[in-house]
């Protein structure tokens, strides 16, 4: 059996949405846009953020003291923004003020060595993935606006619709945190759409 992959994101779905929070995401949305575009803008930088941040610790520090010390700063702030995506991804009705953890499920078990160089070559490895993920994303959007309209006028949507959803966020999730030189495992191609156990 092969061993899970070192990154769990999970998210509980609730028992019905609030259709004021439909409005909420919306309004976040058109602020978004109306900043230029800041959503695409922001996962650009943390784009390239990641690696940069991971090779100036690891220079700093060595890979030890990195993945002690850094890697769980790193992986909060990665909770905070899976949590904050989850809510915009219809995932939750609740919005990451305090606490994410209570929100999302964002676990990382820290492995490998990491050096300077090979943190920063992941900001070109993760390409591929990120390109799949982009283009998953389009649909992602499709599966999104539908699910906001049946929340409207159900306050509720399908299993199916909401696994799709988490798969793509639970991609996402593994891809940051290999970005960020958290874990060496490159992200398995899937949309894992299930539960993930404790």
């Amino acid at each position: 059996m092969a061993e899970p992959y070192p990154i769990v994101f999970d998210v509980a779905r609730p028992e019905r949405f609030e259709r004021v929070h439909v409005v909420l995401r919306i309004a976040i949305l058109i602020l978004l846009s109306l900043l230029g575009g800041a959503f695409g803008w922001l996962l650009g930088l943390i784009y390239l953020a990641l690696p940069i941040v991971a090779a100036l610790f690891v220079s700093s520090k060595g890979p030890d003291r990195f993945l002690a010390e850094d890697a769980p700063r790193l992986t909060g702030w990665l909770r905070w923004l899976m949590a904050f995506y989850a809510y915009l991804s219809l995932l939750t009705d609740r919005f990451p003020l305090e606490r994410p953890g209570d929100i999302v499920r964002f676990e990382v078990r820290p492995a490998g060595s990491p050096t300077v160089g090979s943190a920063l070559l992941r900001l070109i490895y993760s390409i591929p993935s990120a390109i799949v993920l982009g283009l998953l994303g389009i649909i992602s959007s499709l599966v999104w606006l539908i699910g906001v309209i049946l929340v409207l006028v159900n306050q509720d949507y399908p299993a199916g619709m909401y696994g799709f959803q988490r798969g793509i966020l639970r991609w996402l999730a593994r891809l940051l945190g290999y970005h960020a030189s958290l874990v060496d495992h490159y992200p398995p191609f899937s949309i894992d759409t299930g539960a993930q156990a404790a």
